[in-house]
């Protein structure tokens, strides 16, 4: 008999969901963690973090605007050490969290650096020494790390990673941003607020580039508005470091070559995965570029041998995308019913000010699949909730296949879209269509109401436009 049923490596939202899960199924189970904490990048530089800063900003912005709700606030100020303190204690709380919930679910853990030895071996080096663990089951989960710009490396100080951006020692006058999707929009709105000067430098000819392109023209419209610098289509040449912090030279669209310094640069271009000396590639897991290919159930090409999260070729580096897709593979372990994931009801949730939400096709992509397309929009500019909390920028689209009236995908931006979006993930799952969606009831007044008048949009139904 093997020692665990599974053993994980990797403790972040994919591992510890997955272990979770798996112990409530029935499966023996030991995470394998080579920090000396629980959570993984999400908790404790990633997800978990930034949303402290950005609620922080948040309250900052609606703080220095409190007249117009009848609130006489004088002399607010940014107490950037606060705020660290702060950001700490919630990831330290949570951390703790974790090694409470595997206590709770007898999970056991080890801290070390987990590789494939053998079929059912996993070996685990800490200080210099090995313990060979056997499992029926072997679960990779170990993550990325963030990308940076050919030719330049981070420094930590003053070319950084989203992870170095988090422990800066004061709010930098001028933040120069290289790359535009859900990391560099957030850092963007969070600095901004806090009164950087901050400029976006974005590779691809608009920001956000993955989101429906109505969002992206709406997100650049409201950052414009907010004093945020945006270039598209520049090409970054080189970042090099001075007196005064480091300059960037790019090409912009035009192909004219700029200049821009700045305090601190912010490389934020991706993640790559982590998938070095972990043993894959002496199994018959077949890796592209430092990805894993699986199949339905998260299975490798190496029996009994899983991968989930952001190590998995062609799913999208999201934190509960990673979870999910860790808890389907524990229920295929463990003999259990369980779906297969599809990638388009997986929602994306970015959190700059305005929000992003969304979830399944984009207008493009719907077109280009060859659907009769129907779209529904309606503004938060009309919804009674927006203007009591004074937020009234952006809207809600629904994409529909017109003879059907199946829901093909739904974007938002605007006040709470990463809450509201929740009714849609619901409804792309259930395979629901805009006339089952038009009779479900919102309660008012609410910023989710705008989810009703935008379904009903796509058939020339909204009420309050």
């Amino acid at each position: 008999m093997a020692a665990y049923d599974l053993a994980i490596i990797g403790s972040g939202p994919g591992g510890y969901v997955t272990a979770i899960r798996a112990s409530q199924w029935g499966l023996k189970t030991l995470v394998i963690e080579k920090d000396g904490f629980l959570g993984g990048t999400c908790l404790h530089v990633g997800c978990i973090p930034t949303k402290v800063l950005l609620y922080h900003a948040e309250l900052y912005d609606t703080l220095k605007h409190a007249g117009e709700f009848g609130i006489e606030v004088s002399d607010v100020k940014v107490n950037w050490p606060a705020m660290l303190a702060r950001k700490e204690r919630i990831v330290n709380k949570h951390a703790k969290g974790i090694e409470f919930l595997f206590r709770k679910n007898k999970v056991a853990s080890m801290q070390g650096w987990g590789r494939w030895a053998a079929p059912h071996h996993v070996q685990v080096e800490n200080d210099g020494k090995i313990t060979d663990v056997e499992a029926t089951h072997i679960l990779f989960a170990t993550g990325s790390e963030a990308r940076s710009v050919p030719g330049v490396e981070f420094d930590g100080k003053v070319i950084v990673g989203n992870r170095d951006i988090l422990k800066v020692p004061q709010i930098p006058k001028t933040l120069v941003i290289v790359g535009a999707g859900a990391v560099g929009v957030e850092f963007a709105s969070i600095f901004r607020s806090f009164g950087s000067d901050v400029t976006l430098l974005e590779m691809l000819p608009r920001i956000v580039p993955l989101e429906d392109e109505e969002i992206s023209a709406e997100l650049e419209k409201n950052f414009r508005k907010r004093g945020i610098g945006i270039f598209t289509e520049a090409k970054v040449e080189s970042v090099k470091k001075d007196a005064a912090g480091a300059t960037v030279v790019f090409r912009d669209k035009s192909g004219a070559s700029q200049t821009l310094p700045a305090e601190i640069v912010l490389i934020a271009v991706g993640r790559a995965p982590l998938t070095q000396n972990i043993g894959l590639e002496k199994t018959r897991a077949k890796l592209e570029r430092g990805f894993v290919h699986v199949g339905r159930y998260m299975e490798t090409a190496e029996p009994q041998v899983y991968a989930i999260g952001d190590i998995v070729a062609g799913m999208p580096q999201l934190a509960h995308a990673a979870s999910m897709e860790g808890i389907i593979a524990v229920g295929r372990m463990a003999g259990m019913q369980v779906p297969t994931l599809e990638r388009s009801r997986i929602p994306a949730a970015t959190y700059c000010d305005p929000q992003i939400g969304s979830i399944g096709l984009t207008e493009k992509q719907a077109r280009e699949a060859g659907y009769a397309v129907k779209i529904g929009k309606f503004p938060f500019l009309a919804n009674s909730k927006a203007s009591i909390i004074d937020h009234h920028e952006g809207f809600v689209k629904v994409v529909a296949d017109d003879p059907s009236g199946e829901v093909l995908g739904v974007h938002i931006i605007g006040p709470l879209a990463t809450e509201i979006l929740a009714e849609s993930v619901a409804a792309l799952q259930l395979e629901a269509t805009i006339d089952d969606m038009l009779f479900t009831v919102h309660a008012h007044p609410t910023v989710w109401e705008a989810m009703g008048d935008a379904f009903a949009s796509v058939r020339g139904l909204a009420i309050n436009i």
